[in-house]
């Protein structure tokens, strides 16, 4: 009667699952509210990308379009440069062959006159050879001769020859400057007679103004030139057609560049982000371990102490219901020294540690369980023979113990345990691989099995494999997991040597 209303008091307290769910839900709604804190919104990759396309885009089309033009203006420039440099040296060679200094001031026919001693024929006979030229430039469409009074006194456009110019900003400029004026258009002007051209031009065309000066400086006549350079406008076209390739390469660069220099930034400063959570969040399971420790450790040992004392009872249900209290006890115990032992910091020198010691150590302690679960052992043991790595003995210890102990208890119903040891080259170390063939995880647990106080097991605490992490990290290795629902787990554990 009195184990039974023992029995019945301890169902009703349901001590241990029901308070490891209760730790677990604080533990895990303390990592919540850490990791939610402001600012882990604020996404900066995205923002980057748009903010820099934004930038980038604009910058780099003021770019191309500011070179494009550069270019066409300086290769027209320099087109009309060439040509008013051709029509003065084709004036200068038919001055050099009368003999005179200058042809300049007897390009109008009106003036009759004519150097001393130089008859008014050849004057006339090198005017003309000076119109030929001017009518034979090459892509020329049309040449007209501007007297001082702005009378055009000759066009290779007879139907311009005799007319007055009036309020013509190029030609005045022209006048005005004394130097060469040049300008490109696209398509003809109805209300400017002396582009009535012959034959219309089919794209852009260059209109050059080439002054004349007499002895003086003043200028005497003014040359004006409509050319449209077809391989002229194909090379300009080909090295704008190479601005905006180039431009737009080296945007997309420059935009690579940023955003692999961003992505790391964003991607250091979430790992830091993490890693502050971790701390902040193993901070607290250090507060909440201590006091648990210091307001469970006292009590739960004199209640283990009562419980052992009442196996020794006669009575079979008091035996059964001590045994139940032992049983829950030890795992309050050993949930309060793995949350100490995730929340201790991982300290400690680095030292050469027996691997295969070490193991066979971890493996000799899980022996009767092994058996009681008719769980095989496969395991060779030659390869690790005298394997040294780094780390610390109690931790690598403890990390094979978590292990091991996951892949048991995913084998309720007996099966394999599969330990297997190989050298690595790159890096340099000893992979070590545990599996089971256990009940496995889902690719929503897999994901989830590092985070802290997260597991599926109603007896678990879920800070065996962070703790496993941390501790090879700590001496420079790693750990990774694959898994296959009801088909095993696989553990792979890289020491360095």
């Amino acid at each position: 009667m009195e184990g039974s209303n023992f029995d019945g008091c301890l169902l009703d307290a349901g001590a241990p699952p029901s308070f490891g769910a209760r730790l677990l839900r604080a533990a895990r709604a303390a990592r919540a509210a850490l990791a939610g804190r402001p600012g882990r919104a604020f996404d900066l990759l995205r923002w980057f990308s748009i903010t820099s396309l934004v930038a980038l885009v604009p910058a780099a089309a003021l770019t191309g379009t500011l070179l494009s033009h550069f270019i066409a203006e300086q290769a027209l420039r320099r087109d009309a440069l060439l040509t008013a440099q051709f029509i003065r040296d084709a004036i200068g060679v038919q001055a050099a062959v009368l003999g005179t200094r200058s042809m300049n001031e007897y390009l109008d026919r009106r003036a009759n006159a004519a150097p001393p001693g130089i008859p008014h024929e050849a004057v006339a006979r090198a005017r003309a050879a000076i119109y030929e030229h001017l009518r034979q430039l090459p892509d020329v469409l049309q040449s007209t001769v501007y007297a001082a009074d702005r009378m055009i006194v000759w066009s290779s456009n007879k139907a311009l020859v005799g007319s007055y110019v009036r309020n013509d900003e190029e030609l005045e400029e022209a006048f005005a400057t004394r130097g060469e004026v040049t300008r490109h258009h696209r398509g003809t002007d109805p209300f400017r007679h002396e582009r009535w051209f012959s034959v219309a031009p089919s794209d852009l065309f260059v209109e050059s103004y080439v002054p004349l000066l007499d002895g003086a400086g003043e200028v005497v006549a003014v040359i004006e030139v409509y050319k449209q350079p077809g391989d002229l406008m194909e090379a300009i076209r080909a090295g704008q057609a190479l601005v905006w390739g180039t431009t737009a390469l080296g945007g997309v660069l420059m935009y690579l560049g940023l955003f692999g220099i961003i992505r790391r930034a964003d991607r250091m400063l979430r790992q830091q982000q993490h890693q502050l959570v971790d701390a902040q969040f193993q901070l607290f399971a250090g507060e909440m371990a201590t006091a648990l420790a210091h307001s469970l450790r006292n009590p739960l040992s004199s209640v283990r102490n009562s419980a052992e004392l009442a196996l020794c009872s006669d009575d079979l249900p008091v035996r059964k219901n001590a045994q139940d209290i032992i049983t829950q006890v030890d795992f309050l115990s050993q949930w309060i020294r793995e949350l100490l032992l995730y929340s201790r910091p991982l300290s400690g020198e680095q030292e050469p540690v027996e691997l295969c010691a070490v193991l066979d150590g971890v493996l000799a302690s899980f022996a009767p369980t092994l058996e009681h679960l008719a769980i095989r052992l496969s395991w060779d043991r030659e390869p690790c023979a005298g394997a040294r790595v780094q780390g610390s003995t109690a931790l690598v210890r403890q990390a094979l113990h978590s292990v091991i102990s996951n892949a048991v208890e995913a084998m309720q119903a007996g099966g394999e345990l599969r330990v297997a040891m190989r050298e690595t080259k790159e890096p340099a170390g000893i992979e070590l691989t545990i599996g089971d063939s256990g009940i496995g995880m889902s690719t929503q647990q897999l994901a989830a099995a590092f985070q802290p106080f997260h597991t599926t097991k109603a007896q678990g605490l879920g800070v065996g494999l962070p703790m496993v992490r941390r501790a090879m990290e700590r001496f420079g290795g790693s750990v990774a997991l694959s898994s296959v629902e009801n088909a095993g787990t696989q553990v792979r554990l890289q020491f360095r040597t």
